[in-house]
């Protein structure tokens, strides 16, 4: 038991010292576990074949499918939209918000993408981000109570019970415990917080894909020189494919995007053909965007019998003809020794070896208005093509540098396409599987992460990149640690201690014990690894006590997820920080307050809600 308590401390010190990433650190603990002879071998690798574990890295694949199919862009779009230049209501909604998003997506997916979005609202509104980060990691935070899959905690809590024989907490239970933690932290930081926030200027602002789209259209004049075009009845293109005519060399025109008059998806017909390749077939009213200089493509109209649709493109129809989930743009910079140094391109051109299309040219800062370019070092390009494409283009061609994260920037892309329903409809799903209880679930949340990567949601070569290996290793390499500590009475001997002390006078008091010293740990460490720890001492308690443990398990998961006295506590709080300038008391000031109203209510509404 000595030995024990000498690696939990050890564990928790470097936890909190964070020299080290977290789940080295648990895997470091798992290891002294084995060696010291407290577990033996079956028993230290029990974790990585916990249900629990695989249920939590199939929800980070389910989390990515909603992020990459427009659903998180589009919710952090709505709420900012909704406010307008309320400061009041755009705190109120970023709150709500991040909570609602947070009970079904990863805490950290929803940050990620109510925070860009967030920011600038901000400015917009007059105010400065560090009055709204906060409450959109502290709403995040709270919201993951809303559902059992809202956060690892929740599902550690159950497991914990289901292991132990007793009933698991149903899908939709621990919002009876969330939603009021939620509207007083709504409440509380349109009345309190918000006075109590800090008023730190920042210079970062974020990019966002709006901005950056539109300024490209500007600094690029990539609206110049493009034209739709209806192939009408009597036009040669009917039923010729696009290779057939070599529209670059004969008629200096490059076709963009292809729209289907006629679409029909079951059949392979799809709208819209996003970068027609030489075997895409032309056929009759079809609508094609071309570029090219205004007599080419008079010239084209009059040659192939085609007709004109006056267009003005506007940057933001603009953006929608050129991205979308599938479908993006980026800015491309040449280096010296790149292999286009010399060579002289059309715009409009697709490159051979990666499919990528030269939009637009700058050179020292101006826009280039010829057709053909003979390219410089330093020339700058806007290009468009799959996101994939784009990511991959440094490995076709070295010594060039792509401007941003293409992979970031598709999941700021909020038009839903026939796949986000898809990703919807899968989560819909999930949700059924598991209030039904059709499936154990773990097995019904790698369902629909099958789901998600065979439908194309999350493609299957990036489901393992949109895991969270650190938090899984870490939770399963943790697991372990709740096993040792039963495993040699040191779990009995703190429910003890915290019978003795507190659970002779009530079992409110014991309860009160349990989110205290739970969130005294989770201010420092990883709540999930919190979770692992405390969920057996408070279960033995509850048990030696002769109550229901069910009372004390919805506490482990409340107060797990109230990390809000240090930016350490939990990703999230973290991600906040530099954006918003806070500073380490910053979070004491203003969480202060939250996390005792969250103790106030808890003590109340918990033991009313599952009875002792």
């Amino acid at each position: 038991m000595i030995v024990l308590l000498v690696i939990l401390a050890l564990t928790i010190a470097l936890f909190v010292w964070g020299k080290f990433p977290p789940d080295v650190v648990a895997l470091m603990s798992m290891l002294a576990l084995y060696l010291t002879g407290i577990l033996d071998m079956s028993e230290t690798l029990t974790g990585f074949s916990n249900p629990t574990v695989l249920m939590i890295a199939a929800l980070f694949i389910i989390g990515e499918g909603l992020a990459r199919t427009g659903w998180t862009a589009l919710a952090g779009q709505k709420f900012v939209a909704w406010a307008g230049k309320s400061i009041p209501k755009l705190l109120v909604l970023v709150t709500l918000g991040s909570g609602v998003l947070s009970g079904f997506v990863s805490n950290t997916g929803t940050v990620a993408a109510l925070l860009p979005v967030t920011v600038s609202a901000a400015w917009k509104a007059g105010t400065l981000p560090s009055k709204l980060l906060m409450p959109v990691a502290f709403g995040s935070n709270t919201g993951g109570l809303l559902t059992l899959t809202g956060t690892p905690p929740n599902i550690i809590v159950s497991n914990t019970l289901t292991e132990q024989g007793a009933a698991g907490i149903s899908f939709f239970e621990f919002a009876l415990i969330g939603l009021p933690l939620l509207f007083i932290s709504i409440i509380y930081f349109r009345y309190i917080g918000y006075r109590l926030l800090p008023k730190h200027k920042t210079k970062n602002r974020p990019v966002n894909i709006d901005s950056e789209v539109h300024k490209w259209i500007s600094n690029y004049s990539i609206g110049d020189n493009m034209y739709r075009l209806r192939i009408r009845s009597m036009s040669p293109l009917i039923g010729t494919k696009i290779g057939d005519w070599e529209f670059e060399e004969k008629h200096g025109i490059s076709i963009m995007r292809l729209r289907r008059r006629h679409p029909n998806v079951l059949k392979g017909t799809p709208p819209f053909v996003e970068l027609p390749d030489p075997d895409t077939e032309i056929r009759y009213h079809d609508i094609i965007t071309v570029k090219g200089s205004a007599d080419d493509v008079d010239k084209m109209i009059l040659a192939l019998k085609l007709g004109l649709i006056p267009q003005v493109f506007e940057p933001s129809e603009l953006k929608k003809e050129l991205i979308n989930q599938e479908i993006g743009m980026v800015e491309m910079i040449i280096t010296p020794t790149s292999f286009f140094v010399g060579q002289t391109l059309p715009l409009g051109h697709y490159l051979q070896k990666s499919g990528i299309q030269l939009l637009g040219a700058s050179r020292d800062g101006r826009p280039i208005a010829d057709q053909k370019i003979t390219i410089k070092a330093g020339d700058a390009f806007v290009i468009r093509g799959s996101w994939e494409d784009i990511e991959s283009l440094k490995s076709v061609y070295e010594n060039l540098v792509i401007s941003g994260s293409p992979e970031a920037m598709a999941k700021d892309v909020d038009e839903l396409t026939p796949r986000s329903y898809i990703a919807l409809g899968t989560l819909v799903l999930m949700i059924l599987l598991l209030v039904l209880n059709v499936f154990p679930g773990a097995i019904a949340a790698l369902i629909c992460a099958g789901i998600m990567m065979l439908t194309g949601c999350v493609p299957i070569s990036k489901a393992y990149k949109g895991i969270s290996w650190t938090s899984v290793v870490m939770i399963a390499a943790m697991i372990p640690m709740g096993l040792a500590l039963q495993k040699t009475g040191t779990a009995q001997l703190v429910s003890n201690g915290l019978v003795d002390y507190l659970g002779n006078i009530h079992p409110t008091m014991l309860l009160g014990g349990v989110f205290l010293v739970t969130t005294l740990f989770s201010q420092t460490i990883n709540n999930s690894a919190t979770a692992v720890l405390m969920a057996p001492i408070a279960y033995m308690a509850a048990v030696s006590l002769g109550v229901s443990p069910t009372p004390f398990m919805i506490v482990v998961a409340i107060s797990a997820s109230t990390a809000f006295l240090t930016p350490v506590g939990t990703t999230t709080n973290a991600m906040v920080m530099g954006a918003g300038g806070y500073k380490f008391l910053d979070y004491v000031k203003v969480g202060g307050p939250l996390l005792l109203l969250f103790f106030i209510v808890s003590m109340f509404l918990v033991p009313f809600i599952w009875p002792f």
